[in-house]
C-alpha cells in the first residue's frame, strides 16, 4: 500500500513537471544540439539545406577570424572589469541603504529604477551624455573641460575610451538588481549575531567580515554567476552606445559576432556562427563550473 501510494505520488510529480520539461526540451535542449551539428557541417547552405563536408574547419575558421578575437577581447574585459565592480558597489550601497531607517523603501526604489528601463533608451542617453558632435562636446566633456582636461571622443575616439563608457554603463545598468537581492539578503541575517558580538566588543568592520559577508555570501556567489553570464550575452548595450556596425568599431562581443554571422553584413553563414555559439558556451560552462569548484570551500549554507 505504501509503495503504491508513493509511486502514484511519483506520477503525479512527474506529470506536473511534465509542461516544464517539454518547454526545456523543445527550447533549450533541442536548439543547442542542433547547433552543435550545425558547427561541424561545413559550407553548410541555408537554402538548399545542404553541406559538402563534416570536420572542424568552422572552428577553425572562427578561431583565426580576427573580429572573433577582438570580440572576445572586449567581451573578457567587460566580465573581468564590470562584474566584481558592480557587485563590490552594489554591497556597498546595500550596506548603506540598511544602516538607514527613514526613506529607505524610496532609496531602493530609486536604486530599482534603472533596471526597469528600456535597455536601448538608457543607451542612447549614454551616448548623448559622452558623444561630441558639432554643436556640444557632451556633458562629460564639459565637466572634464572644468576641471582643465581635454575633451575625449567617447564613443568614436579611442579604444580605451570607448571600453570605459562600455564598462561604465554595464556596471550602472546591472546594480539595480543585485543592490536589491544583497539588501534583502542583508535584512535575512539574524540581529542576534551581531548582538553576541557587540557584547564581546567587536568592531563594525569585523562583525562584516565575521557575520555579514559569509551569512550573504551565497547570494554574492549568485549575483556573481548570474553576472559572467550576463556579461557573456552582452550585445543590445554595446548596439545603444555604439550602433550595429561593431566590427568598424571595433567593440564586438561573442553574441555580437553569432548575430553578424547569422544576420550582419556578413551573414549566411549559419555554420560559422554555430561554431562560435558553441565556443561561448564552452566558455561560459568552464567558468561556471570553475566558480563552483571555488564556492563549495568558501560559501556558507
Amino acid at each position: 500500500m505504501i509503495r503504491k501510494k508513493f509511486r502514484d505520488n511519483g506520477l503525479k510529480a512527474w506529470l506536473y513537471l511534465l509542461p516544464a520539461i517539454l518547454f526545456l526540451g523543445v527550447f533549450m535542449v533541442y536548439p543547442l544540439i542542433d547547433v552543435f551539428i550545425y558547427s561541424f557541417e561545413e559550407g553548410y547552405n541555408s537554402a538548399s539545406q545542404t553541406y559538402f563536408g563534416v570536420g572542424l574547419y568552422n572552428y577553425s575558421y572562427v578561431l583565426h577570424d580576427s573580429y572573433f578575437l577582438q570580440a572576445v577581447k572586449n567581451t573578457f574585459l567587460l566580465v573581468i572589469i564590470t562584474v566584481p565592480l558592480s557587485t563590490g558597489i552594489a554591497l556597498l550601497i546595500s550596506v548603506g541603504l540598511s544602516s538607514i531607517k527613514p526613506l529607505r523603501n524610496l532609496f531602493q526604489t530609486i536604486y530599482f529604477l534603472p533596471y526597469v528601463t528600456n535597455t536601448l533608451a538608457v543607451g542612447l542617453v549614454f551616448m548623448i551624455l559622452f558623444k561630441k558632435t558639432a554643436y556640444s562636446d557632451g556633458l562629460v566633456n564639459l565637466l572634464i573641460n572644468w576641471f582643465g582636461g581635454g575633451s575625449v571622443d567617447f564613443i568614436d575616439g579611442p579604444y580605451w575610451a570607448k571600453m570605459f563608457v562600455l564598462c561604465f554603463y554595464t556596471v550602472w545598468v546591472v546594480m539595480p538588481f543585485k543592490i536589491l537581492i544583497l539588501t534583502s539578503a542583508l535584512s535575512s541575517v539574524d540581529p542576534v549575531y551581531y548582538n553576541a558580538a557587540r557584547v564581546d566588543g567587536t568592531s563594525g568592520f569585523r562583525m562584516f567580515r565575521k557575520i555579514t559577508l559569509p551569512m550573504i555570501s551565497p547570494m554574492i556567489f549568485y549575483l556573481v554567476i548570474t553576472g559572467f553570464i550576463g556579461a557573456f550575452k552582452a550585445y543590445s548595450d554595446v548596439v545603444a552606445l555604439f550602433g550595429t556596425n561593431l566590427n568598424a568599431a571595433e567593440m564586438n562581443t561573442i553574441v555580437g559576432y553569432v548575430y553578424d554571422m547569422l544576420y550582419g553584413d556578413s551573414g549566411g553563414y549559419p555554420s560559422y556562427a554555430s561554431a562560435a555559439a558553441i565556443l561561448l558556451f564552452a566558455i561560459v560552462l568552464t567558468i561556471t563550473c570553475s566558480n563552483l569548484l571555488i564556492s563549495s570551500k568558501k560559501i556558507h549554507y
